[in-house]
């Protein structure tokens, strides 16, 4: 069997990240987002959280796991993918700061007056995501349960510059690429023209990010939610 592409790293990291911090900064960074309304309504940010919150988030001891030759969606490898779920809240300090912050009515608050969503009632789901060469998404919205969504890059690695999301027209032709850069993030409310995706291309090393959506009460995975019990009042 195979073993996981894995950087050796040690083994629960505690990190400097600290939830009020996080707040702070996202709030910032909301305000001074860019919008662009082609091919949809989406915003791109930059300094998203704090830079000792992106290391320590890089530091996690979770390993990217071979694609095994499979890809085009995420599903597809749900048994190797990471949340910052209950488990992980508690092993490292890290996701339990980002959870909170996420959580944080100051948080939600802001991302529905700015971006015109409404959070009531939903739940917060962050996926740590690390994709490999061969990996490749198909066109898809995340319409359905999904009611925000934000793409946070993390990677460091200079060569990773052209690793951004791929953004679609109605038509599921490619017309855009976020830019992809340590800290920065694409933000949309789902819809039924909000196609995105990853144009397969080689690359070396991990492309990391953050995938951190609110969902409905509809959502089955409830393992994969940071707080099951606990609904954005």
């Amino acid at each position: 069997m195979r073993e996981s592409v894995a950087i050796k790293r040690s083994a629960e990291p505690q990190g400097k990240s600290v939830a009020d911090d996080i707040v702070r900064n996202f709030i910032q960074s909301i305000d001074s987002a860019k919008r662009s309304e082609q091919p949809y309504r989406c915003w791109s940010l930059t300094a998203c959280v704090p830079e000792d919150t992106i290391d320590d988030m890089l530091a996690l001891p979770f390993e990217a796991p071979f694609l095994e030759g499979v890809s085009g969606k995420r599903e597809l490898h749900n048994n190797t993918r990471k949340y910052f779920d209950v488990d992980n809240r508690k092993r490292f300090t890290v996701c339990e700061a980002v959870a909170q912050a996420f959580q944080d009515k100051r948080v939600t608050s802001h991302i529905e007056k700015v971006f015109g969503t409404n959070l009531k009632g939903t739940y917060l789901r962050i996926e740590f995501a690390q994709d490999i060469d061969g990996f490749w998404l198909e066109p898809h919205s995340d319409l359905g349960v999904k009611v925000f969504t934000m793409l946070l890059y993390m990677s460091k690695d200079p060569n990773h510059h052209d690793l951004g999301t791929d953004i679609y027209d109605a038509n599921k032709k490619r017309v855009a690429r976020s830019a992809f850069a340590p800290n920065a993030a694409m933000i949309f409310v789902p819809a039924d023209n909000t196609f995105h995706g990853f144009e397969q291309r080689p690359f070396k090393g991990v492309r990391t990010s953050l995938i951190i959506n609110y969902v409905t009460d509809e959502w089955r995975a409830r393992e994969q939610l940071a707080f099951p019990e606990a609904p954005i009042a």
